[in-house]
């Protein structure tokens, strides 16, 4: 568009000397090529800011975290049992520098460390977490109150804003998001949430189905060497669920998609990560209890459908065998 422009100036320059058709037919096709140009521009912004193509974008993004932070397939529940760490630490580093949010964190590094310094390292924070000068970074028990400050703080990446690196959660929280300002009152667009809902249903269901290991990693001894915190299954199902159930579920849309996707997840998904989504469903209904008075939307409210308001689940859907 700016070439069209200092093209069209220099062509009027020299029609004001002799008259030159070619450049005049040329001017007129670089003028009616920018705006095609625009006209595609404008339709390929709106089209990418549309909700289904940002959740979309969200949800893929949040599935290939998921996968890189949590290689593993579950192979059963999350066995505890690690030994203990000592009461209190030989040592604490504090951050220092700018405060911000932790970003990533080598943990491979801070095994190794540990191993050669036969101690035990806590990383306090959590991906995600925002971390204050002076707030305890890392607690430091046994040989590894020796590693030098320097070496710990360069397995820290901090930043402004939380991103996807190394954080699980954040697509959630985004999907999330989404979904609970569309249900303000002042947007009232529980569909844009239901969208939100398909996307959390697919990482939830990802999510479920790796090895969400423990905050304690052990050496190939089994002796504690590290501790980093990381959201565990209860989190997740928790994040997707909670505040969209608190927020929604006084619309019959909201509630039959959340019956829906957990009755997928325990379709779907192992027994041993039934108990939170049971829970979530007997919250649910609770709601439902609450907020509809008529026998009939209640009766309505209790059905799952995938589209929120649209399909009638059959008779004999695992909710309603299980009870609920």
């Amino acid at each position: 568009m700016t070439f069209t422009l200092m093209f069209a100036l220099s062509a009027q320059n020299t029609l004001d000397e002799d008259l030159h058709q070619l450049l005049i037919l040329i001017a007129i096709l670089l003028g009616i090529l920018s705006f095609a140009a625009f006209f595609y521009l404008i339709d390929y912004a709106s089209r990418m800011l549309r909700p289904i193509t940002v959740l979309t974008r969200i949800g893929d993004n949040g599935i290939a975290v998921v996968e890189s932070n949590y290689p593993e397939p579950s192979l059963g529940p999350v066995k505890e049992g690690a030994p203990p760490k000592p009461p209190m630490p030989d040592r604490v580093i504090s951050h220092q520098g700018t405060s911000g949010i932790v970003l990533a964190v080598n943990v491979q590094r801070l095994v190794a460390l540990a191993e050669g310094s036969d101690g035990l390292i806590e990383f306090v924070p959590q991906v995600g977490d925002f971390v204050s000068i002076d707030d305890p970074l890392f607690n430091l028990f046994g040989g590894a109150a020796s590693i030098k400050e320097n070496d710990l703080h360069a397995l820290v990446a901090f930043g402004s804003e939380r991103t996807m690196d190394q954080d699980p959660t954040f697509a959630f929280r985004i999907a999330v998001d989404i979904a609970l300002k569309a249900l303000s009152p002042a947007i009232n667009d529980p569909t844009t949430a239901v969208l939100a809902i398909d996307q959390l249903q697919r990482m939830l269901r990802l999510a479920g189905k790796r090895d969400l290991r423990t905050d304690e990693i052990l050496d190939k001894s089994g002796k504690l060497r590290v501790i980093v915190r990381t959201p565990n299954w209860d989190d997740f199902v928790h994040l997707a669920i909670r505040e969209i159930r608190v927020c929604g579920s006084n619309n019959l849309q909201i509630v039959r998609r959340l019956r829906a996707m957990l009755g997928n997840l325990l379709q779907t998904l192992p027994e041993y990560r039934h108990p939170a989504l049971l829970q979530e469903l007997s919250l649910l209904d609770r709601e439902i209890a609450k907020h509809f008075i008529y026998p009939e939307d209640v009766a309505l409210a209790r059905i799952g459908d995938t589209q929120g308001l649209g399909v009638h689940s059959p008779k004999g859907s695992l909710p309603e065998r299980l009870g609920r």
